[in-house]
């Protein structure tokens, strides 16, 4: 029986394998790459996935939404880094894992189509703990996840004219906090802003309860269509996530922020927290009184 179906696509295998059989020999290595396997099948089952099917050293899982595969993504390289039976010559076993959310054909127990195969090139250009994602995917996670992505790179991909974008997901506390130190902050507040209003070329947009993240970038499916040399496809986001009001940079050229007292931010694949009133400017620094400057301001 066949069914169509969108899901998050999710690959995850064991980084340096066969190093491992050179080091420890082929029963102690295979009993430890079966730790890790059965590890990361447990996590995609704690979070409503499905293991299509093992391969040697990596799974094959679907997931219903984006969030589901994020948790267990982020379970299993935690699961994973605190074994005490994963240590080799004092260094832990790592995996590296990507996901892609798209169509599947889901036949016979497997699944086909070219979600699947975007799925693994994202595991390609993972590294040892790195958890890699499409723009897909991100579009789909809650604020609390994407809060916690970036933007790391962009690769080609066989049957697509346009290059992907790569994202990685910070999920070991440490790096979410210093990437985002003011969400991390804010959110022990309890503190959340009523809504942010953004306006452009004279026209209002609103963040509120109803919409908590606007898109901003040159192409035409985005919130806020900003055209310019300088300008990403999608170059940024604005969002309410954990009591702050935050700009994501997604972009080649960065983002700058200038707040009311005239304090000046730079970002460029990261973020920061947006207070008060202030102008964004895409590529470039916003000028003042220039009809073309994007002006926000967040209110309690």
């Amino acid at each position: 029986m066949t069914n169509e179906t969108e899901v998050a696509v999710l690959f995850a295998d064991v980084v340096g394998s066969t190093r491992l059989y050179e080091v420890l020999g082929d029963h102690q290595a295979r009993d430890m790459i079966l730790t890790c396997v059965d590890i990361m099948r447990d996590a995609t089952e704690r979070n409503r996935g499905n293991v299509i099917k093992t391969i040697g050293d990596e799974i094959l899982a679907i997931f219903p939404t984006a969030d589901d595969a994020v948790n267990a993504a982020g379970e299993m390289q935690q699961d994973i880094g605190a074994h005490p039976g994963l240590l080799v010559q004092g260094q832990h076993v790592a995996i590296r894992i990507g996901c892609h959310y798209g169509p599947v054909v889901l036949e016979n127990k497997d699944i086909f189509g070219s979600s699947v195969h975007t799925a693994n090139r994202m595991t390609s250009q993972a590294k040892a703990g790195q958890i890699i994602l499409t723009t897909d995917t991100v579009e789909r996670l809650s604020p609390e996840w994407r809060a916690v992505t970036r933007q790391i790179d962009v690769t080609p991909l066989r049957g697509r004219s346009e290059e992907v974008e790569l994202y990685e997901v910070l999920w070991q506390q440490e790096d979410a906090t210093s990437m985002l130190p003011s969400i991390a902050v804010g959110a022990l507040t309890g503190h959340r802003p009523m809504s942010v209003r953004l306006h452009y070329l004279g026209r209002e947009y609103l963040l509120d309860d109803s919409k908590e993240s606007l898109t901003l970038g040159r192409a035409e499916e985005n919130d806020i269509v900003v055209k310019g040399p300088l300008i990403s496809r999608t170059h940024a986001r604005v969002e309410m996530a954990r009591n702050k009001v935050v700009l994501v940079d997604q972009s080649t050229n960065g983002s700058f922020v200038t707040a009311q007292d005239g304090q000046e931010a730079f970002v460029r694949r990261d973020s920061v927290a947006l207070q008060g009133q202030g102008l964004i400017g895409l590529g470039h620094l916003p000028v003042a009184g220039s009809p073309e400057a994007i002006r926000y301001s967040v209110e309690d």
